[in-house]
């Protein structure tokens, strides 16, 4: 067994630590989600906590580890009658895999003994494994959607259920949720991202003395991991002595009312959503103070619950930046500190929501103040300095869209876009399993059966079934799709009011990907050339920055961009062939760059359509007089073509079908 990296000798990272070790004292805080850049000993603290949790007593030969003083009533391995033989193991930390099936999760029943038999033949899956101990996800972010609803089932009914074809089995699944995710690859379902009671950020320090010893710790251990652990069995000794004795002081911690209210307060301060804030922040300062040594919350324990417990759920959007304004949060536990009750905050003070967003704080807006520039011939704003380049205008606020889908039906990654033959969703129709057999067709399995049973010698009522009759379900459910959006950057769409729309809508398009677990990417075009703003991600968070910054100005190199994007699809589909991909041309449809520059964007438009790549372009032409290029470049594509306003309005999810319905 590899000698796991000692707890107590990770360099910095305070509050990663905190948080794992106040979980440690109160499982009932929740868990923790670590996020931070690759690199950063996220799951190297991790798998280092579950050396130090106390061991537990489990029922001996239970695979469900009941606790021998209160046994589950509904265990299959029992019923276990208390006080029986009971054996004491060291607490588990167990690893979800990211690509684990969800009869590796949840446990599998052997549906042929079921059938047959009916015998409940039942093999424990990981849940179970984890049950009074931990489960580990990591890169969480990345966890196929339906291994996430059934997390949030465990963790929301403290079971988990495995039901097929009306044979029914529970058993309890209590453990601590331990998650670590780079925000680069994408970001957390909001539902899976509530159940995490802290969050901590982490990253890699800048001062080189901390940084040295990193690389010496590391390397010292890798050298030699048995010795360098045994140079810390003393401090590892210690902290876990210091658990066992703040899990022994907890139940006598006090949380007063005064603290209460400061938690309550704050909760409303923050504008987070429910109640399940509040619960945590006093499940988390309760466990300071205890891991403190004292019996009573003081407002330095609220606070730090707050800075643990809050920067994930007041995330309105999934372009807002984690985090608390701890100036706001400061002025806040001080007005319901209880103390100097006749004297008001300064109403002057400093922040007021220096650290994240205030969309409701009023004040000037940006541009709206101060000179403009002035138009140029064809009515644009010219750029100063004469470098043809406008400095960035911010995007529009997003908007709800329609959805936009690829036609036909696929086989990529799980997602909620388009259509897609999958493991889970509505049943279509059945066939012959290959391998073993995970979703049975009940009725096709008794239908393949029952010509059979004379032969096969059946006397009794049970069906005299084989393996050759077990018929495995098909279902059609949803894919995710890689959106790749073509934005035209050029003088011509370089208007202030045009570009604010426009950075609207892709920003909203990203939202949507967002929500639809969508890889996105970002080619731009401008000037003389396009280049690949953002390669395929996983993260809109990186998408919006960079739309955010995108600089404006200079001729259409149109077929430069669709070049590009053709080319970046043509790489993706080697590195992720299942996949399958949306193009969104965001531009006015206008072409200037290069030579014959209408008829070379009209080639590069084919490219897509014979390779039967869905498109649709956004049409950014405005004015009372239009050209319809747009419409054309979408007929070169083989897609369709939608004005900016029709985003908000009739769905235009059949519109790529459609187009491409009508050229067949």
């Amino acid at each position: 067994m590899t000698t796991p990296f000692p707890f107590t000798a990770v360099v910095g990272q305070d509050d990663l630590r905190l948080a794992l070790l106040l979980n440690a004292v109160s499982p009932a805080v929740g868990g923790v989600l670590v996020r931070g850049e690759k690199g950063t000993a996220k799951s190297t603290a991790v798998r280092a906590l579950s050396v130090l949790l106390p061991p537990v007593d489990v029922v001996a030969g239970c695979r469900f580890s009941c606790d021998p003083d209160a046994p589950d009533p509904a265990c299959p391995d029992g019923p276990h009658t208390p006080p029986g033989a009971f054996e004491t193991r060291p607490a588990r930390m167990v690893e979800l895999p990211v690509g684990a099936s969800e009869d590796r999760l949840v446990g599998a029943l052997d549906i042929e003994r079921a059938l047959a038999e009916g015998v409940k033949a039942f093999e424990p899956g990981l849940l179970a494994d984890a049950h009074r101990g931990i489960l580990y996800v990591d890169e969480v972010n990345l966890l196929h959607d339906h291994l996430v609803d059934l997390l949030l089932d465990a963790a929301a009914m403290g079971a988990s259920y495995v039901e097929r074809e009306g044979v029914s089995v529970r058993h309890a699944a209590k453990f601590l949720l331990v998650g670590t995710m780079n925000p680069e690859e994408g970001e957390l379902r909001p539902q899976l991202l509530d159940r995490f009671g802290l969050t901590v950020e982490v990253a890699a320090s800048r001062e080189p003395d901390q940084r040295v010893e990193v690389v010496r710790r590391r390397l010292a251990y890798d050298d030699d991991p048995a010795g360098f652990a045994a140079r810390w069995d003393g401090e590892e000794t210690a902290v876990r002595q210091r658990i066992v004795a703040a899990r022994a002081l907890l139940p006598s911690v006090r949380l007063g009312d005064g603290a209460l209210r400061q938690i309550a307060a704050t909760c409303a301060a923050f504008e987070v959503d429910g109640m399940r804030a509040d619960i945590v922040m006093a499940r988390t300062a309760t466990a300071l103070a205890a891991w403190a040594g004292r019996t009573d919350v003081l407002a330095e324990d609220v606070r730090q619950a707050a800075l643990l417990a809050l920067p994930h759920r007041r995330r309105r959007n999934p372009f807002d930046a984690p985090g608390l304004d701890e100036d706001k949060l400061d002025r806040t536990l001080e007005e319901f500190s209880g103390e100097d009750e006749d004297e008001d905050p300064d109403p002057d003070g400093p922040g007021g929501g220096g650290g994240g967003p205030a969309p409701d704080d009023g004040g000037p807006q940006g541009g709206d103040t101060g000179a403009r520039p002035e138009a140029g011939e064809d009515g644009e704003p010219q750029a100063s300095g004469g470098s043809g380049e406008q400095a960035p205008t911010r995007a529009a606020e997003p908007f709800r869209t329609k959805v936009l889908t690829v036609p036909g039906i696929g086989a990529g990654a799980a997602g909620r876009r388009s259509r897609a033959r999958t493991e889970h969703g509505r049943t279509t129709g059945a066939r012959r399993p290959r391998g073993a057999l995970t979703k049975l067709h009940l009725a096709a399995t008794v239908q393949a059966a029952a010509p059979h049973q004379r032969a096969r010698g059946r006397s009794g009522p049970g069906l005299v079934l084989r393996r050759d009759d077990l018929r495995q379900a098909t279902r059609e459910g949803r894919e995710g799709n890689l959106v790749l959006f073509v934005v035209d950057a050029s003088g011509s769409m370089a208007a202030r009011q045009r570009m604010s729309a426009v950075k609207g809508a892709v920003l909203s398009l990203l939202l949507d990907a967002y929500q639809r677990r969508d890889k996105v990417g970002l080619v731009t075009f401008r000037g003389s050339a396009a280049e690949v703003a953002l390669p395929p991600t996983s993260s809109v968070d990186a998408a919006a920055a960079r739309l955010e910054a995108l600089p404006t100005g200079g001729r259409t190199p149109l077929a430069a961009g669709l070049l590009k994007a053709h080319d970046v699809l043509r790489v993706e589909r080697l590195r992720d062939p299942a996949r399958r991909a949306l193009v969104v041309v965001v531009t006015d449809g206008r072409a200037t760059g290069g030579p014959e520059p209408v008829a070379l964007a009209g080639r590069a438009a084919r490219l897509f359509a014979a390779d039967g790549v869905a498109a649709v372009v956004v049409d950014c032409e405005s004015g009372p007089v239009r050209l319809g290029l747009a419409g054309k470049l979408a007929g070169e594509l083989g897609g369709a073509a939608v004005t900016l306003d029709a985003l908000r309005a009739d769905s235009i999810a059949g519109l790529v079908k459609d187009v491409q319905r009508r050229a067949a």
